[in-house]
């Protein structure tokens, strides 16, 4: 049992991707799914005592990389991530909900291909693939949309 991904839209993601100034429905979606790809929307340290972190199974150096490569020079952006923390902590992945949304949508942010549309959860997949998980990862796009209708209850 993890968290209902409809609670996790709703009171979450939405709220903070508005926060940010960076909502949509696709990107909403998106977000959705790869919590639900990536942790099954449960688990807050990756399985094995691994690296990832928080329900969107980010690792440090990911995390550092955002900072350092495409928050720098995007302050508005970057303080709206932190709220009200003086500066950037891998650990907030686990426990901070928002945080970790924020940076999930940050990591996406710095794919230069448009989003796919809300509603195409293949397009999403494939996008995940790509750009989250990366051609080297073991995840599969398959597994993603898998995923989505177990969870979301659709086919």
């Amino acid at each position: 049992m993890g968290i209902d991904p409809h609670q996790l839209r709703d009171l979450v993601i939405r709220p903070t991707l508005q926060r940010l100034e960076l909502w949509s429905d696709a990107a909403e979606e998106l977000v959705l799914g790869t919590a639900i790809q990536e942790s099954g929307l449960q688990y807050l340290q990756q399985l094995g005592n691994g690296p990832a972190r928080g329900l969107w199974q980010m690792e440090k150096p990911t995390h550092d990389d955002i900072w350092i490569n495409f928050l720098h020079g995007r302050t508005k952006l970057g303080l709206n991530i932190l709220g009200p923390y003086p500066r950037p902590d891998h650990s907030r992945l686990a426990w901070d909900l928002a945080y970790a949304c924020a940076m999930c949508r940050a990591h996406y942010l710095r794919c230069s291909q448009a989003l796919p549309p809300a509603g195409d959860i293949e397009a999403q997949a494939a996008y995940w693939k790509h750009a989250y998980n990366t051609p080297l990862g073991a995840g599969m796009a398959t597994q993603y949309v898998a995923n989505w209708h177990r969870v979301m209850g659709t086919m």
